[in-house]
């Protein structure tokens, strides 16, 4: 099992860029693309506007905000 790091109030790079590649990869968002000063580019389809996000925090606020769009359109198809 590998060990995880204690517990902090803020998001890494890491975690943020997990979530990313998983919103792509599942189709959810069409880009998302990390620049050197920290801030994420993030585009939902393809000719869609291009979002800046300032930084992990802002990235799992954005996965919050899918993740409950998701489920919110999943209970409503039932």
């Amino acid at each position: 099992m590998i060990p995880r790091p204690p517990d902090s109030s803020e998001p890494t790079v890491a975690e943020a860029a997990a979530w990313m590649d998983v919103l792509v990869s599942r189709r959810l968002l069409h880009a998302a693309v990390l620049t050197p000063t920290g801030q994420w580019l993030v585009q939902d389809y393809v000719e869609g506007p291009v979002r800046v996000l300032a930084g992990p925090a802002d990235v799992l606020a954005l996965t919050a905000t899918i993740q409950h769009r998701t489920r919110s359109t999943r209970h409503e198809s039932r």
